[in-house]
């Protein structure tokens, strides 16, 4: 099991991620997306798995409104790869699943 949970540092769903697994003594990583971001890899592959990457675009976001007239789906991703700041959190990743927001009920399952 390999879980890494992507979050900003003052968000409270992601510390509250982060003590679900400790918790538990899971063992997972931590990645603040504001210093560190994501790989195009790591993004695409939580696309996939979230089912599109308007699920992980924060609507309240600042500069959130300006994709949806970015013309292709790629624009967009790179858009997002530039600015983190537009994504949920946390992102909890685990292989090729992956959860946006707090969701311990689905977290259960990696136990």
């Amino acid at each position: 099991m390999n879980i890494q949970i992507f979050g900003k540092s003052k968000c409270f769903d992601t510390k509250k991620a982060e003590r679900f697994f400790k918790e538990r003594r899971i063992k997972f990583q931590s990645v603040d997306l504001v210093k560190y971001g994501m790989s195009n890899g790591e993004l695409t592959s939580v696309i996939r798995a979230v089912g599109g990457l308007d699920n992980l675009i924060d609507s309240k976001a600042k500069n959130a409104a300006m994709l949806k007239y970015l013309a292709s789906e790629q624009d967009k991703i790179e858009h997002v790869l530039d600015d983190p700041k537009l994504l949920l959190t946390p992102i909890v990743r685990n292989g090729k699943q992956a959860t946006v927001g707090y969701k311990p009920e689905i977290w259960e399952t990696c136990e």
